[in-house]
Protein backbone atom coordinates (compact mmCIF):
# COMPACT_ATOMS: atom_id res chain seq x y z
CA UNK A 1 0.00 0.00 0.00
CA UNK A 2 2.64 2.39 0.93
CA UNK A 3 4.23 1.99 -2.81
CA UNK A 4 1.17 2.77 -4.36
CA UNK A 5 1.04 6.44 -2.70
CA UNK A 6 4.75 7.19 -3.18
CA UNK A 7 4.04 6.56 -6.69
CA UNK A 8 1.67 9.63 -7.22
CA UNK A 9 3.87 11.87 -5.16
CA UNK A 10 6.98 10.91 -7.18
CA UNK A 11 5.64 11.42 -10.56
CA UNK A 12 4.16 14.79 -9.65
CA UNK A 13 7.72 15.80 -8.30
CA UNK A 14 9.21 15.28 -11.40
CA UNK A 15 6.26 16.77 -13.89
CA UNK A 16 6.63 19.72 -11.40
CA UNK A 17 9.57 21.07 -13.31
CA UNK A 18 7.27 21.15 -16.48
CA UNK A 19 4.75 23.85 -15.49
CA UNK A 20 8.01 26.32 -14.57
CA UNK A 21 7.23 29.61 -16.63
CA UNK A 22 9.46 31.96 -18.02
CA UNK A 23 8.23 35.69 -18.53
CA UNK A 24 9.18 36.91 -22.14
CA UNK A 25 9.35 40.68 -23.68
CA UNK A 26 7.65 41.73 -25.98
CA UNK A 27 11.26 42.80 -27.29
CA UNK A 28 12.19 39.13 -27.39
CA UNK A 29 8.92 38.29 -29.36
CA UNK A 30 9.25 41.36 -31.66
CA UNK A 31 12.85 39.79 -32.49
CA UNK A 32 11.80 36.04 -32.78
CA UNK A 33 8.73 37.04 -35.15
CA UNK A 34 11.49 39.10 -37.37
CA UNK A 35 13.61 36.18 -37.34
CA UNK A 36 10.85 33.81 -38.33
CA UNK A 37 8.88 36.15 -41.45
CA UNK A 38 10.04 35.70 -44.52
CA UNK A 39 10.13 39.72 -46.14
CA UNK A 40 10.61 38.59 -49.45
CA UNK A 41 7.17 36.95 -49.93
CA UNK A 42 3.75 38.44 -49.11
CA UNK A 43 0.65 37.11 -48.12
CA UNK A 44 -1.46 38.64 -50.73
CA UNK A 45 -0.38 40.25 -54.22
CA UNK A 46 -1.04 43.13 -55.67
CA UNK A 47 -4.56 43.06 -57.00
CA UNK A 48 -7.53 45.00 -59.40
CA UNK A 49 -10.69 44.94 -58.20
CA UNK A 50 -11.40 41.68 -60.65
CA UNK A 51 -8.53 39.70 -59.08
CA UNK A 52 -9.11 40.32 -55.42
CA UNK A 53 -11.68 37.47 -54.22
CA UNK A 54 -8.64 35.28 -55.40
CA UNK A 55 -6.71 33.59 -52.54
CA UNK A 56 -4.92 30.92 -54.17
CA UNK A 57 -1.00 32.41 -54.12
CA UNK A 58 -0.10 31.36 -58.11
CA UNK A 59 -3.52 32.25 -59.49
CA UNK A 60 -3.60 35.66 -57.70
CA UNK A 61 -0.01 36.74 -59.04
CA UNK A 62 -1.32 35.07 -62.60
CA UNK A 63 -4.70 37.29 -62.91
CA UNK A 64 -2.37 40.66 -61.50
CA UNK A 65 0.41 39.82 -64.00
CA UNK A 66 -2.38 38.77 -67.07
CA UNK A 67 -4.29 42.12 -66.38
CA UNK A 68 -0.87 44.51 -66.23
CA UNK A 69 0.21 43.12 -69.53
CA UNK A 70 -3.49 43.27 -71.26
CA UNK A 71 -3.56 46.95 -70.14
CA UNK A 72 0.04 47.78 -70.94
CA UNK A 73 -0.34 46.09 -74.62
CA UNK A 74 -3.81 47.64 -75.24
CA UNK A 75 -2.39 51.35 -74.59
CA UNK A 76 0.65 50.29 -76.91
CA UNK A 77 -1.44 48.84 -79.79
CA UNK A 78 -3.49 52.20 -79.63
CA UNK A 79 -0.08 53.62 -80.77
CA UNK A 80 0.06 51.99 -84.15
CA UNK A 81 4.00 52.25 -84.59
CA UNK A 82 5.55 51.96 -88.11
CA UNK A 83 8.36 50.49 -88.41
CA UNK A 84 10.81 50.08 -91.67
CA UNK A 85 12.47 46.33 -90.55
CA UNK A 86 10.52 43.43 -88.73
CA UNK A 87 11.28 43.58 -84.83
CA UNK A 88 11.43 40.43 -82.61
CA UNK A 89 12.81 41.54 -79.01
CA UNK A 90 11.55 41.39 -75.37
CA UNK A 91 11.31 44.51 -73.59
CA UNK A 92 12.11 44.24 -69.39
CA UNK A 93 10.23 46.42 -67.29
CA UNK A 94 10.13 46.11 -63.78
CA UNK A 95 7.31 47.34 -61.41
CA UNK A 96 7.25 48.83 -58.43
CA UNK A 97 3.51 48.80 -56.06
CA UNK A 98 4.00 51.04 -53.68
CA UNK A 99 2.15 49.95 -50.58
CA UNK A 100 -0.34 52.78 -51.31
CA UNK A 101 -1.13 51.24 -54.26
CA UNK A 102 0.89 53.32 -56.91
CA UNK A 103 2.28 51.16 -59.83
CA UNK A 104 5.33 53.16 -61.20
CA UNK A 105 8.92 51.84 -63.29
CA UNK A 106 12.10 50.85 -61.58
CA UNK A 107 13.80 50.36 -64.87
CA UNK A 108 13.61 49.35 -68.17
CA UNK A 109 15.57 46.90 -70.01
CA UNK A 110 15.74 47.93 -73.71
CA UNK A 111 17.46 47.02 -76.70
CA UNK A 112 19.11 49.73 -78.48
CA UNK A 113 17.91 47.89 -81.76
CA UNK A 114 14.07 48.53 -80.45
CA UNK A 115 15.34 52.15 -79.36
CA UNK A 116 16.42 52.86 -82.76
CA UNK A 117 13.00 51.64 -84.52
CA UNK A 118 10.63 53.01 -81.64
CA UNK A 119 12.39 55.81 -79.79
CA UNK A 120 9.07 56.75 -77.87
CA UNK A 121 8.82 53.55 -76.68
CA UNK A 122 9.67 54.68 -73.22
CA UNK A 123 7.54 57.24 -73.13
CA UNK A 124 4.95 54.89 -74.24
CA UNK A 125 5.23 52.12 -71.63
CA UNK A 126 5.16 55.27 -68.87
CA UNK A 127 2.28 56.60 -70.44
CA UNK A 128 0.22 52.75 -70.15
CA UNK A 129 1.92 52.16 -66.64
CA UNK A 130 0.06 55.59 -65.49
CA UNK A 131 -3.15 54.67 -67.04
CA UNK A 132 -3.23 51.34 -64.84
CA UNK A 133 -6.89 51.36 -63.28
CA UNK A 134 -6.86 51.02 -59.09
CA UNK A 135 -4.17 48.36 -58.23
CA UNK A 136 -4.96 47.17 -54.18
CA UNK A 137 -1.22 46.65 -52.79
CA UNK A 138 -0.11 43.91 -51.74
CA UNK A 139 0.14 43.04 -47.78
CA UNK A 140 2.12 40.91 -45.23
CA UNK A 141 0.26 39.44 -42.03
CA UNK A 142 -2.20 42.53 -43.21
CA UNK A 143 -0.56 45.71 -43.24
CA UNK A 144 0.31 47.04 -47.01
CA UNK A 145 3.79 46.79 -48.37
CA UNK A 146 5.88 47.62 -51.33
CA UNK A 147 6.24 45.11 -54.23
CA UNK A 148 8.12 44.99 -56.99
CA UNK A 149 7.67 42.86 -60.32
CA UNK A 150 9.94 41.51 -63.33
CA UNK A 151 7.61 41.90 -66.62
CA UNK A 152 8.88 40.88 -70.04
CA UNK A 153 6.98 42.84 -72.94
CA UNK A 154 7.18 41.33 -76.37
CA UNK A 155 7.88 43.55 -78.96
CA UNK A 156 6.78 42.21 -82.46
CA UNK A 157 6.83 44.30 -85.63
CA UNK A 158 6.40 42.91 -89.28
Amino acid sequence: MKKLLLLPFIVLLFSCDQFQTRKVSSDEILIEEKEELNWHEVDQYPAFSECREILEEVAAKDCFGTKVATYVYARLEQKQPVVTESLHDTIMLHLIVSDAGRPEIDTIEIDSVVLHHLPKIRTWIQESVDSLPKIYPASKRGIPVATRFKMPIVIEAE
